[in-house]
């Protein structure tokens, strides 16, 4: 048995649980081989399909996971499967990583009275989400609030490089259903915002009260229905000169600064 699993059996069950809340699994073997090669990750483990074909590939992943002292388990396609939660593109391949600044939304508002975070409603492209986690890590943003499905994934060689190494350093909140977690927030008392173009309101204007919420939507459709719906008041970033809107990553920029 392998230091690390001995240590997990003896954690009680919060422990486990307030670990592995902080444990992300990306898949691909690129991503992988790209994560095992960033010695700013911390990585838990390395999990590799019986039935992959020898390569060179997956040599040098078996290299780097060693020289770290990275433990490396070895499982069914099924089961790996299970672990990825993507088998047509997981490559035969996953890995765990530690992500210390990783919470659910209950474990942040027990540590926060005030705060103010900004939340992306299906955002899909990596570099957008990279280059937001950077511009909220810069300004007033206190956490940034990610559904598990939908959204871009948070580790992918072009987020990472998006972020410019500071990927970890804001808490990252993540979610099953975004609609479940506004609710939540909006019971503990949070004003909860969503970015519209054609909004009234300017984001000049607002002055957010010591627990707020910014809403994100998706690059071409903006916030869903669903979401924009649970939203108190939904405001814009006033446009000049004819221009309809702004990239997901430049509103985020703007409201990271925002006082």
């Amino acid at each position: 048995m392998r230091d690390g699993e001995a240590k997990e059996r003896e954690l009680s069950y919060e422990e486990k649980k307030a670990f592995y809340s902080r444990v992300l699994t990306i898949y691909g073997r690129n991503p992988v081989l790209e994560a095992l090669k960033d010695d700013t990750l911390t990585i838990h483990r390395l999990h590799l399909s019986r039935s992959n074909k020898p390569s060179n590939e997956l040599q040098r992943m078996v290299e780097l996971a060693e020289r770290r002292g990275v433990e490396i388990r070895y499982h069914e396609k099924k089961s790996l499967s299970r672990i990825s939660k993507n088998a047509r593109q997981d490559q035969g391949v996953a890995l765990d990583l530690i992500v210390k600044n990783m919470m659910s939304p209950e474990e942040f508002v027990s540590k926060n009275t005030n705060y103010r975070i900004l939340a992306l409603d299906r955002v899909t492209n990596p570099q957008n989400v990279g280059m937001i986690l950077r511009s909220c890590a810069a300004g007033n943003i206190d956490a940034v609030l990610l559904p598990a499905k939908g959204s871009a994934p948070i580790v992918s060689p072009l987020t990472i490089k998006a972020s410019a190494g500071i990927l970890f350093r804001l808490p990252i909140l993540r979610c099953d259903s975004l609609v479940e977690a506004l609710r939540d927030f909006r019971r503990d008392g949070a004003t909860l915002y969503s970015l519209d173009s054609h909004a009234s309101e300017s984001f000049r204007e607002i002055t957010p009260p010591s627990k707020s919420l910014f809403v994100l939507g998706n690059e071409s459709e903006g916030v869903s229905r669903e979401v924009a719906a649970l939203c108190d008041r939904s405001i814009a970033i006033p446009m000049n000169r004819g221009v309809e809107s702004l990239n997901v990553a430049v509103t985020a920029a703007l409201l990271a600064f925002m006082e």
